[in-house]
């Protein structure tokens, strides 16, 4: 079994940027980035539970780690970069620390948390995703998805934003949405931050400069903090063209 992808730039040498979207996406969130990374071959993944891999899902992050990389491999993608938001931030990080690395070039995550080390916390956030949970399977998705984006997180949205992406994201399934966040809950995540900094593969932590929370965590656990301009939790959306400059020049001292 392998995930829903698509391909973009396959007529590029060079390693592949594997593109990992958020919760509530999918692949065609990544296609403004893309074009301006157009000078390497990109596989953008569906992850469980979302767009054409809507049929799969996973029950932890083992599973969903060996996904990837059955996916990685049906695609003969040998040399990659991992890029990552929020929730594919978190399985990217998972995946660089614990999962099947050969090939794996470098890690770059926007707005994934690297994980909770208090145990009471991890408790607390669990119960949190499953009160979500159950609004997501319950409750009609637009009434759930406008009381989504009024979390603090999601701050810097102005209101026609905020509109914009219910009416984007009620294509997703209730239920689907609500798998995720059960079984993928950053409550279940393992504490990623020893294993990160002891990675020797180049490493970037992405963050809208709106985006405190999010560059509080890095400045805390001494994470490669990069700030994106004009930007907050969701910074390849709302500055795609610097989001791009970014990996682009990463690339061209890595790649």
């Amino acid at each position: 079994m392998t995930l829903a992808c698509r391909q973009y730039n396959t007529h590029n040498e060079g390693p592949w940027l594997v593109w990992l979207h958020g919760l509530l996406g999918d692949s065609h969130e990544w296609e403004t980035v893309i074009k301006a990374c157009h000078e390497y071959p990109s596989l953008v993944i569906d992850l469980p539970r979302h767009g054409n891999s809507a049929s799969i899902g996973v029950n932890n992050f083992v599973e969903m780690s060996a996904l990837l990389h059955d996916t990685l491999k049906e695609y003969d993608i040998n040399h990659y970069w991992l890029i990552g938001y929020s929730l594919g931030g978190r399985i990217a990080m998972y995946h660089a620390c614990f999962g099947e690395t050969s090939g794996l070039m470098g890690l770059i995550v926007e707005g994934g948390n690297p994980g909770l080390y208090d145990a009471i916390e991890r408790q607390n956030r669990i119960a949190h995703d499953k009160r979500w949970a159950a609004r997501f399977r319950n409750e009609p998705i637009n009434d759930v998805l406008t009381q989504w984006y009024q979390q603090p997180v999601f701050a810097d949205l102005s209101d026609e934003m905020r509109q914009l992406l219910v009416e984007k994201r009620s294509s997703n399934a209730g239920f689907c949405i609500a798998e995720s966040l059960e079984t993928l809950s950053l409550g279940h995540q393992p504490w990623l931050v020893a294993e990160l900094q002891q990675l020797t593969l180049p490493f970037i932590w992405l963050c809208g400069e709106q985006d405190k929370k999010f560059q509080s965590i890095a400045q805390q656990y001494s994470l490669p903090l990069t700030t994106i301009p004009q930007a907050g939790h969701n910074a390849h959306q709302a500055q795609p063209d610097a989001y791009a400059a970014v990996i682009n020049h990463v690339l061209s001292l890595f790649g």
